[in-house]
């Protein structure tokens, strides 16, 4: 098994660079110029923080897998699209990674949540189990839908970030839920933010200089998840504008989809091509130093981003959002409208008539889903 599996240094130097087009490139609500800026481009992407297939690992659950080649993908995908949004959050979006250059603190506190062991808030033992409630053994290959389930589920014990997520469905959000999670409760869960020790009150991303009484006015940042099919097999043409556009926000954590059982992560596009980050590459797990630093570099992809036409896309996806304010391009309601279910946003136990409805769209073998009015 290990004689065939693909390595970080075998492929790195199978990609293609990119093509000498005038067309602008956009990556995550930035864009550039191949014939000026392809050294920024290919710093902007491998700032991106890349999770791939790991093996030897431990355990998940105490006797599950100790790698997640063949199945993962997905899941990889969650956690570099949910990377991005506390890199943002933590960072800001002009962070940049450089090979050798010594990282502050908050990068390597952003690093270790992901790690692959129990403890990291969104290791792939954490997402691997807590799927298990959404129906998906461990194991088992997941669609966009469950793995944004997922991250939400996850984000409500991560006091640090304090990020609202919310999983937008039938291509509605709903300001009602909205105010529930980035405003009420911002207010309950001020005790556990924001303790006495003046040392711990930078918790959340707040500048250093603000005032205890005005961190809790303001809204928590929102992590948008919504999940989408753009079509029945393939993807709708009337869409491909429009997904063209969600790359263009500077809001924009990317996409995730791919290609049946073959997830990728999108972060910006060229032309009628899609650039993303694959996941399909299987590396050592890697294991936090004593100071808690951890080697890096196999976390950033540096070489040049895959790329495939828009095409080619299956039209099951999740487009993220992370917003401070506005909610752009999709449609509001201000209350929820009688014909939803209403199970609790923080509910963290759905039944399994909730558990029915969210996935009814977005596995590839539904019979039924609503195709996206223009």
């Amino acid at each position: 098994m290990d004689a065939a599996t693909l390595t970080y240094d075998t492929l790195r130097f199978e990609y293609e660079d990119f093509p000498e087009t005038k067309e602008p490139v956009w990556i995550l609500g930035r864009t550039y110029s191949v014939f000026t800026e392809k050294e920024e481009i290919l710093l902007d992407v491998t700032s991106r923080l890349w999770f791939t297939y790991r093996k030897n690992f431990p355990a998940i659950g105490g006797t599950g897998p100790t790698s997640d080649t063949g199945w993962g993908c997905m899941l990889r995908c969650g956690q570099m699209i949910f990377a991005q949004a506390l890199v943002c959050q933590h960072l800001g979006r002009d962070w940049r990674w450089e090979k050798g250059k010594r990282q502050t603190d908050n990068y390597f506190n952003i690093l270790n949540a992901f790690i692959d062991k129990k403890d990291s808030y969104y290791s792939i033992h954490q997402i691997a189990q807590m799927g298990v409630g959404e129906g998906k053994s461990i194991g088992q290959w997941y669609g966009p839908n469950t793995v944004a389930q997922v991250l939400k589920k996850l984000a409500t014990f991560d006091t640090w970030s304090s990020l609202a997520v919310h999983v937008a469905m039938d291509n509605t959000v709903v300001m009602e839920e909205i105010r529930r999670l980035c405003k009420s409760n911002f207010l309950c869960a001020g005790a556990a933010a924001f303790p006495a020790a003046e040392s711990d009150l930078l918790y959340n991303g707040f500048p250093d200089g603000a005032e205890v009484t005005d961190r809790l006015s303001q809204w928590k940042p929102l992590v948008l998840l919504i999940p989408l099919r753009l079509g029945l097999t393939d993807i709708n043409e009337a869409y491909i504008e429009t997904l063209k556009h969600c790359f263009m926000m500077p809001q924009s954590l990317g996409v995730i989809g791919g290609k049946p059982n073959s997830a990728h992560y999108f972060i910006g596009y060229v032309g009628e091509e899609l650039i993303y980050l694959d996941p399909h590459t299987t590396q050592p797990a890697m294991e936090p130093s004593d100071n808690g630093c951890i080697p890096d570099e196999s976390f950033h992809c540096q070489h040049p981003p895959c790329r495939m036409s828009i095409a080619e896309l299956d039209p099951s996806i999740a487009v993220l959002s992370l917003l401070r304010g506005a909610l752009p391009m999709f449609e509001l309601v201000e209350h929820q409208p009688s014909h939803f279910s209403s199970p609790d946003v923080l509910n963290l136990t759905p039944d399994s008539s909730d558990a029915d409805r969210l996935e009814r769209f977005f596995d590839s073998e539904d019979e039924d889903f609503e195709i996206l009015s223009l």
